[in-house]
Order: C-alpha cells, then sequence, then structure tokens
C-alpha cells in the first residue's frame, strides 16, 4: 500500500505543478501580427525564414501591448517579422531575408564607384578591394533578380559611411550612399 500511496503523491504533485505552468505563468499575448513566428509552451520553438519582396509592411499605429497573460509571460503591441518564443526550451531564430528592388539610379551610382575604384592604386589596409567586391557582389545579386538583400545594402552603406576605408575622395561616393539610404530607410 504504501508504494501506491507514494505513486499517487507523485502523481499529484506532478498534475499541481502542470496546472501551476499553465494557468498562473508565461504565455504570450499579441495585439497585432503580420509574419514571423511565435512559440510558447514546454519545448517552444520559433523560427521565421521567410523571404520578404519589397518595402518592410508600414508600422501599425501604436498599439499598446496587451496585458501580460500572467507572470513571465510576455506582451508585445505589434509584432511584423521576427520570432518570439517563451517558455521552459524557448528558443527563437529570425533567419528572414528582405528583398529590396534595386533602383536603377543605385546601380548607375555603383557602376561609377566601380570605374573611380578601378583608377585607384590600392593600398595595404585601405578597404578599396573590400568595398568593390561589395559593390561587385550587390551588381551580380541585382544583376540577377532586380533585387537585393536589405542587410547588403546596410551592411555596404556602414561600410562605406564608416572612415575605415579611403574612398571618402570618391566623386560617386554621396550618390551611392543617398541611393542606399533612400532604399533601407
Amino acid at each position: 500500500m504504501t508504494d501506491d500511496r507514494h505513486r499517487n503523491d507523485r502523481h499529484q504533485e506532478e498534475d499541481e505543478e502542470r496546472r501551476e505552468s499553465t494557468q498562473g505563468g508565461g504565455g504570450i499575448s499579441i495585439g497585432s501580427l503580420s509574419g514571423g513566428a511565435v512559440a510558447q509552451g514546454d519545448g517552444a520553438r520559433a523560427e521565421d525564414r521567410s523571404e520578404r519582396v519589397g518595402e518592410r509592411p508600414a508600422a501599425a499605429a501604436a498599439t499598446p501591448p496587451p496585458p501580460a497573460p500572467g507572470r513571465g509571460g510576455m506582451a508585445v503591441g505589434s509584432m511584423s517579422g521576427g520570432a518570439l518564443a517563451q517558455g521552459r526550451d524557448a528558443r527563437a531564430v529570425d533567419a528572414s531575408r528582405q528583398l529590396l528592388t534595386v533602383t536603377p539610379e543605385l546601380l548607375a551610382a555603383v557602376r561609377e564607384m566601380r570605374m573611380e575604384l578601378s583608377h585607384r592604386v590600392r593600398t595595404p589596409g585601405d578597404g578599396l578591394d573590400e568595398v568593390d567586391g561589395e559593390l561587385a557582389e550587390l551588381q551580380a545579386e541585382a544583376g540577377l533578380t532586380g533585387r537585393a538583400r536589405r542587410s547588403r545594402l546596410t551592411r555596404l552603406r556602414t561600410l562605406l559611411t564608416s572612415g575605415a576605408t579611403a574612398v571618402g575622395g570618391l566623386a560617386s561616393l554621396a550618390a551611392v550612399v543617398e541611393a542606399i539610404s533612400r532604399l533601407v530607410a
């Protein structure tokens, strides 16, 4: 009889723990969701591996987050893309890509910058080869699809404006940076 009583006590404790974890704690509450992935629970896992073409969706009106669903819960007003996980083994991965249509102005500015770079004498550490490589990859990607990844464009803009390269004197620099900035704004 002692073994049966011990098993019953253990089952009652497990049932109580399960009730506590589902009733009073955790959870995710989202006011508006337009893309992305959300998971909640024991083996929670959320992944967004989407490929979005075009501009980001317009930001939703400032929506206050709904009340969090209990202690340890999360509340989000609006979410457009990304990944969110909450719970015991929570894991969230946002591996999404956003593709933007490359404008003819950007392509013309990139061609001009590459032409200017071809006439520059290279010195170790000047960063010109790195810039030329990024510009070539942008041209190749845009040439195949007419689009470029947002991350590529922001990385290139950062490279061009960081002062870490010797591109500061190029006449085409402002045109490339401005065209990229309009796309990723």
